[in-house]
């Protein structure tokens, strides 16, 4: 194996530790974020490794062919060493910069939408019960109106209807009707007067 390869090897190996640590802070800050279930850390922890392990295969099959030596493992120690003495805490402000802009926007969509939409349809909601309890404040008025006015035209009516209803034959299934009918205002009286029915 050539000078070139080893030190392309040793490049990337480097480049990989790096990768490595990079991926590390940005698992360890959501992790802290997130605060995953206890039982469910062992599993991320597991995938990181799986993910850290195919990445540096890979990047070693396209160095050098996959061949294992000294200098690969000081390559990854090297790239690890070097991101976190440089660069880890610019990546972990980074990651948490991008979830404090995720939150920002989600609260944002989230007040958007309850702007836009839900306040709308609760304040549309409210003005039709409003409404309806209006209407029918104002028909029941208007019924109690209208019966008040009606209920001396009918007792005149029972009045003057008595002496000839009472010459006149009428079957029963007319006076069942009569007595229905009248059962029937007796009970709307009730309703909209009280049991006084006045």
């Amino acid at each position: 194996m050539n000078l070139h390869i080893q030190f392309l090897t040793l490049s990337v190996m480097a480049g990989s530790g790096a990768f490595m640590g990079i991926l590390f802070d940005v698992y360890r800050v959501l992790s802290g974020q997130l605060r995953p279930p206890r039982w469910l850390v062992p599993l991320l922890d597991i995938g990181y490794w799986m993910i850290a392990t195919l990445f540096v295969f890979r990047a070693l099959l396209y160095s050098n062919d996959g061949q294992v030596r000294m200098y690969v493992f000081l390559g990854l120690l090297l790239g690890v060493w070097l991101y976190f003495r440089f660069a880890s805490r610019f990546t972990v402000r980074f990651v948490r910069f991008c979830i404090r802009t995720v939150k920002a926007l989600f609260r944002f969509l989230v007040k958007t939408v309850e702007v836009v939409f839900i306040k709308p349809i609760l304040l549309l909601y409210r003005l039709v019960i409003v409404l309806l309890g209006f209407l029918w404040a104002i028909s029941i008025f208007l019924g109690k109106v209208v019966l008040q006015l009606l209920y001396p035209f009918f007792a005149l009516g029972r009045f003057l209807l008595r002496p000839l209803l009472k010459r006149l034959h009428i079957p029963a299934g007319w006076n069942r009707v009569a007595g229905w009918f009248v059962r029937v205002v007796q009970a709307v009286k009730r309703w909209l007067f009280g049991k006084d029915g006045q």
